[in-house]
């Protein structure tokens, strides 16, 4: 057995060599045993993979922590008009903060008598307070602090919708990321009759000071939703007797072929870039198009938004629907 040789230099010194010298003796066969199948590079304890997916899925986390938490800060409504218009539509606020200094015109005006009147604080804070606490935003020294948004279920907005008379017309928004659009979008929807707002969980905007500005105070006028899965409540309405019309740009038909418009409808919209996910646009019983001139591509989603909602809307005026 190699190094039990007895030849002259080969000749191991007691104890220099760890276990058994002459053979195991069989105490190793359970070492020759299979161990199944190796696992994966994540499962492996030490292995860089594992690693990394430890520390991704800790971001993750770190990253929904963060978020719950700004979720839960109020936010500040910055500008005269702005800030003027959510008083006016009785936006829920909480602090009124005026720049000392400022020059009073009407509007300012206006916004300091509805805050009074309501019970809201009026605080005078120096300007360069002002211009943190609103981010840097345009305020003209006027901002208006609103709690937390407080979002309806999506049941809510099925309820509320059939409590008003009409045939429902629900909005769903899937992947608007930006406030300003989906300010827009909760703007139209009021104008054009909708009786809600869905959102889904993920990618995708919350009503922010962005959103309230944008929407000129109207976020306060209908019920907004946030879907876990947006796929499922769909799915969810369409059980409930509603149909959902997605708009996309190779939809089934044009706006002006929009036959579902004055049934209980749920009207789709998707990302300015990306459009209806492929499995929100599977869910949709139609898919329309809005008819532009040659060469321009797409709309801007609020303003695709307000093109459509206004086609629904004037259908179903037409059809004495409303």
């Amino acid at each position: 057995m190699a190094g039990n040789s007895k030849r002259k230099g080969a000749i191991r010194k007691p104890g220099t060599k760890k276990g058994a010298v002459t053979g195991s003796g069989g105490q190793r066969s359970k070492g020759l045993e299979g161990k199944g199948p190796t696992p994966r590079a994540e499962m492996r304890p030490g292995h860089p993979k594992q690693r990394r997916a430890i520390a991704k899925s800790k971001a993750r986390h770190q990253s929904a922590k963060q978020r719950e938490k700004k979720a839960q800060q109020p936010e500040l409504i910055a500008g005269r008009n702005p800030v003027a218009e959510a008083l006016r539509a009785d936006v829920p606020a909480e602090a009124l903060y005026v720049a000392i200094g400022i020059d009073a015109d009407d509007r300012v005006k206006e916004a300091v008598r509805i805050a009074a009147d309501k019970g809201i604080s009026i605080l005078e804070i120096p300007r360069d307070e002002l211009d943190r606490k609103t981010r840097n935003a345009v305020h003209q020294g006027l901002g208006l602090q609103v709690p937390p948004f407080d979002y309806a279920e999506p049941d809510e907005l099925l309820r509320a919708a059939r409590e008003s008379g009409d045939p429902p017309m629900l909005v769903a928004l899937d992947g608007v990321t930006d406030p300003r659009n989906l300010g827009a979008v909760i703007r139209s929807a009021a104008a054009f009759g909708a009786h809600g707002v869905l959102l889904p969980q993920r990618r995708s905007a919350g009503v922010t000071a962005v959103t309230w500005r944008t929407s000129a105070g109207t976020a306060a006028q209908l019920p907004i939703a946030v879907a876990t899965n947006l796929t499922r409540q769909l799915k969810a309405f369409a059980s409930e007797g509603l149909m959902i019309v997605g708009l996309d740009a190779d939809g089934d038909t044009d706006i002006d072929g929009l036959e579902l418009a004055t049934e209980p409808l749920v009207v789709v919209l998707g990302s300015e870039g990306r459009g209806l996910s492929r499995l929100v646009r599977e869910t949709c019983d139609s898919a329309v198009s809005i008819p532009m001139a040659h060469g321009v591509e797409s709309l801007n989603a609020s303003v695709a938004a307000g093109v459509l909602l206004a086609e629904v809307a004037r259908k179903r005026r037409a059809a004495g629907r409303v």
